[in-house]
């Protein structure tokens, strides 16, 4: 028995994404953390959330329109975090693009899913 979200590959994968992102921030300076190491950890973490809650919804349409739509907008946040962490010296290139580029590939899949429901 399973709840339907996780047979979804983009609650997988958003649930890939927040570790990474965990782990990234592990190497935060403690001054951040209750400033930029939460809001990252936090935004990363509300992509799978609203896709799971969303999923439970009667009205495909609600899920598309709100739940999806969050997710989708938390990534761009996380993008954002992103930029912030490499500007300020805390994440090296390597680890910026590899998190850059499974967001945007999530965003789509997202999107792609968020366009197939009806």
């Amino acid at each position: 028995m399973s709840f339907k979200f996780e047979k979804l590959i983009i609650w997988q994968d958003s649930m890939s994404f927040a570790e990474n992102i965990f782990t990234i921030t592990l190497n935060f300076p403690k001054e951040e953390l209750y400033n930029l190491t939460s809001q990252i950890r936090r935004t990363s973490n509300s992509i799978a959330l609203n896709i799971s809650e969303g999923s439970i919804l009667q009205s495909n349409s609600e899920f598309k329109r709100l739940f999806l739509g969050y997710s989708i907008r938390s990534i761009a946040e996380v993008v954002t975090c992103l930029y912030k962490a490499q500007n300020r010296n805390y994440i090296n290139n390597y680890d910026f693009e590899n998190c850059y580029n499974f967001a945007y590939k999530l965003m789509n899949h997202i999107i792609a899913f968020r366009n197939k429901l009806t």
